[in-house]
């Protein structure tokens, strides 16, 4: 596997850095990003002439979604297809039209066709996979089906493992990733003295019959694959719980990526890979999408995603976090996982928050972080305006691991999400404990409290019987 990531390495300056092809295999056409001794200033350039390239991208499909979302709306309406308002988690007092996530849908594929398009004439450019398309189309009707029919959950993940099994089909997706992450286990038994050789194993199923091959590198990396994509479509499902608040922080999400693709193959392009293009395209198709759908998804929504768009952002998000991976350089990996810093945080906080509650761990509660927030004086608006800037926050933390490939940026992230962990938990704590307070006080026997008798007067002394006249013997004179 060593002899492997080594060829791919050294096969990448050949292709990157001055060949023929140059960057215009890598970024279509829009000149080598860095080579050799090439100044900043012509990387720059560069970094602009491939922005201006795929900014068509973009732009197909924000205009895309910012005008076929009514249209989606009046059919979700039409249909039915809203989410009815409670006394619970949910905030807005009308029915909401679903099916946002359709719109958000369109506007992917429009921009990734439009990618298609651009390449005819200009066959530099880069497209995205089908394979990837493919799985994108699986999540959102997983979601659609859900939205409209109600789906057991189980049937769902069912789809979103469907979905990793068709990315796991390209080799660079899971392949490199997965032995990015064995190679230090393999150094450490060589070192030790032993034979690592994970990229071929043979195992013998009966003595004397025929061994069979397994790929260890490959099903590691088909495990990462689906791990990834049940975590991250799920994980961004439960932040969406206020208005535009998914949905920005997408867009945030994505422009970090777009950033981190361009600093990386402008600087750093040993560790670009062959799919860098297609990362450039599937950020600004998301850019867009996500911009497109903001002004009709932000407070007051006038329609939601619903698990047909929650599911499609996050998952579009994980194959971008992905494909950072191809090259085996596992630290971009680390700092794409960043960026989505928190829908896993708060994930994870729905997880520690419901074992210690002893509830399940799929069932709703309105304890997530922007529940919190909400309930302070932010209110809703606030509250997906500081969520904003935690993504700000952890996009420059993955940003500065890119550029510097320090410990301390590692340290930075573990203190950044020890804080919020330790104020989830707590915030957990208490609720458990006033649950735990009016169980007791709702077991424990009372007697029934009524208005206190007033309090009687004091009676006056009784007075002391009289005396009876003494008797006398003599008998009384007659009266005259």
């Amino acid at each position: 596997m060593v002899d492997a990531l080594a060829q791919v390495v050294d096969r990448m300056p050949d292709r990157f850095l001055g060949g023929d092809g140059g960057a215009a295999d890598l970024l279509g056409g829009a000149g080598s990003l860095f080579d050799g001794a090439a100044s900043a200033d012509q990387a720059m350039l560069t970094v602009h002439s491939v922005i201006n390239d795929y900014l068509v991208v973009l732009m197909a499909s924000f205009l895309v979604t910012l005008l076929i979302t009514p249209l989606v709306r009046r059919l979700a309406l039409r249909a039915q297809v809203v989410d009815w308002p409670d006394q619970g988690r949910k905030s807005h007092r009308e029915p909401v039209a679903y099916l946002g996530g359709v719109a958000v849908f369109v506007g992917l594929i429009a921009g990734i066709l439009t990618s298609y398009l651009t390449s005819a004439y200009e066959p530099a450019l880069a497209t995205v996979p089908l394979n990837i398309i493919i799985a994108m189309a699986i999540i959102m009707f997983s979601g659609l089906f859900d939205d409209i029919f109600h789906w057991d959950p189980n049937l769902k993940i069912g789809l979103q493992f469907a979905a990793a099994a068709v990315l796991a089909l390209d080799e660079q997706i899971g392949g490199r990733v997965a032995a990015g992450l064995l190679h230090p286990l393999e150094d450490f038994i060589q070192t030790a003295g032993g034979n690592a050789d994970f990229t071929l194993t043979a195992v013998d199923i009966l003595p004397g019959a025929a061994s069979l091959q397994i790929n260890v590198v490959y099903w590691v990396g088909a495990l990462i694959i689906g791990v990834f994509v049940l975590g991250g479509c799920n994980s961004a499902n439960l932040i969406d719980g206020l208005d535009g608040l998914l949905t920005g922080s997408i867009a945030i999400m994505s422009a970090a990526l777009l950033i981190i693709t361009l600093v990386v193959a402008a600087m750093f392009p040993r560790m670009a890979g062959d799919l860098t293009g297609t990362r450039v395209v599937l950020c600004f198709a998301l850019l867009g999408a996500s911009l497109g759908f903001l002004p009709h998804n932000f407070r007051p929504a006038s329609i939601f995603l619903g698990d047909a768009g929650s599911l499609l952002m996050g998952f579009t998000v994980i194959v971008i976090i992905l494909l950072l991976g191809e090259t085996g350089f596992t630290h971009l990996l680390f700092a794409g996982l960043i960026v989505y810093g928190l829908p896993i945080l708060d994930t994870t906080l729905a997880i520690i928050r419901r074992r210690l509650n002893r509830m399940p761990i799929s069932a709703p509660d309105d304890n997530h972080l922007h529940h919190m927030l909400r309930r302070t004086r932010l209110g809703t608006v606030g509250a997906v305006f500081v969520l904003y800037g935690v993504n700000l926050v952890f996009a420059g933390v993955a940003l500065l691991l890119v550029l510097l490939r320090a410990r301390v940026v590692y340290a930075l992230v573990v203190i950044l999400a020890g804080f919020i962990v330790v104020i989830g938990v707590k915030a957990a704590r208490r609720k458990q404990q006033a649950a735990e307070v009016s169980s007791l006080a709702a077991r424990k026997p009372h007697r029934a409290v009524g208005p206190r008798p007033a309090a009687a007067k004091p009676r006056p002394p009784a007075a002391p019987p009289a005396r009876p006249a003494p008797v006398s013997d003599v008998p009384a004179s007659p009266s005259l």
